[in-house]
């Protein structure tokens, strides 16, 4: 998003700062607003974005059984929606192919985009497994997420260090406990 210190959003940042005690008419802080709504509009490019698009090219499953396909460690940035402050951390994303893959920059993708936007956590998860379920030929999918919410780290209870973790499973890995406690412990795995 291309916006000058004229752009109608950075007159309304301008304005709320103000309204807020903010100094916005120093040589540091006059391009501030503009500053802000462009940093917004990276955190939430997602929103314009079909995260799925990524999933639509897929390749011939090596063996007739390919097993668990798992990218570990995905860093994700996201917005969470309530306070607009950012959450990071990381995604684990696995699935289950039956016949055909995914490339596997495309889940980091996935994740990636679908976190670029004012979001929850718990939310994102779905997504993620919901997307690769829809469009990927699998028996499962799953997804775990770590991270650090600055809403809950830097205001309100300050809990400094805490971290969130949610999983969210599909298919075989919600059904088959061996499959699911497998991908716990490879989502674990140093």
């Amino acid at each position: 998003m291309n916006v000058t210190e004229h752009h109608p959003a950075a007159g309304h940042a301008r304005e709320m700062m103000r309204a807020l005690g903010l100094d916005t008419a120093t040589e540091e802080t006059a391009a501030t607003p503009a500053r802000f709504v462009r940093a917004l509009a990276e955190l939430t490019r997602g929103l314009a974005l079909d995260p799925d698009r990524h999933l639509a090219v897929t390749f011939p499953a090596p063996s007739d059984d390919p097993g668990m396909v798992i990218a570990r460690r995905i860093p994700v940035v996201s917005v969470c929606e309530h306070h607009l402050l950012p959450f990071t951390g990381t995604a684990t994303v696995a699935y289950l192919p039956v016949t055909r893959i995914v490339g596997l920059s495309k889940l980091a993708r996935l994740a990636q985009e679908y976190a670029a936007r004012p979001q929850v956590q718990e939310r994102l998860g779905d997504q993620i497994i919901t997307a690769i379920s829809k469009h990927l030929d699998t028996l499962g999918a799953a997804c775990v997420i770590r991270s650090a919410h600055s809403c809950m780290t830097l205001r309100g209870a300050c809990a400094t260090g805490a971290e969130m973790v949610t999983s969210h499973l599909a298919g075989l890995f919600r059904e088959d406990a061996a499959a699911r406690a497998e991908f716990m412990e490879l989502a674990r795995a140093a």
